[in-house]
């Protein structure tokens, strides 16, 4: 079934806006089953009709994106960050002490310690602002050195990092698992 121009533009929004990175026009003819032209029609009705609107139409060589303006950019990610609050998970605990006992420290020593990959949880935490790239190491590759943040500070209550309990308090709750679930915070 061949689509007409504005099934094509509407079949494409709908397409791009659900797509989590950039498609091919070749990919897009194949979902909508059109041609080249049709498609590429489609595709300048969509950018012509996103004018003005909070969203555009990216397009590198041959690849299509739909995305947040610039100028709506901080709105956006301050409507998001919700999705960053909450309680952190136990890996995100561990991680965390881990980092703020052992700053500034690369990720492959924080895996060192917990025994287990910990990017996706380094990232969230980078989210939360709780930690950030404080420089880079000096070995193969310059990797990221992390520390913690202002905001670790204002949501663990503590005045400064000199104010941490005793390293090896610190390490005792690491290697147990955690300390007071009660004590723990929903960092928002």
């Amino acid at each position: 079934m061949k689509m007409g121009s504005d099934d094509a533009s509407a079949a494409l929004e709908a397409i791009l806006f659900s797509s989590n990175r950039p498609l091919k026009v070749r990919e897009l003819q194949q979902a909508t089953d059109s041609d080249r032209n049709t498609v590429e029609g489609a595709l300048e009705k969509l950018r012509e009709a996103l004018d003005g609107r909070g969203v555009m139409l990216m397009r590198h060589h041959d690849e299509v994106h739909l995305a947040t303006r610039p100028e709506f950019a901080a709105a956006v990610r301050r409507a998001l960050r919700p999705e960053v609050s909450g309680r952190l998970s136990q890996a995100a605990y561990e991680t965390l002490a881990i980092v703020a006992y052992q700053q500034p420290v690369s990720r492959a020593r924080v895996e060192e310690v917990r025994g287990v990959n910990c990017e996706s949880v380094l990232g969230n935490l980078e989210m939360r602002e709780l930690i950030t790239e404080v420089g880079r190491g000096a070995g193969p590759g310059q990797p990221k050195l992390y520390g913690t943040t202002m905001r670790f500070l204002q949501v663990t209550g503590i005045e400064s990092l000199d104010h941490l309990p005793t390293p090896s308090d610190g390490a005792e709750l690491v290697e147990r698992g955690g300390g007071d679930a009660n004590a723990r915070r929903e960092i928002r």
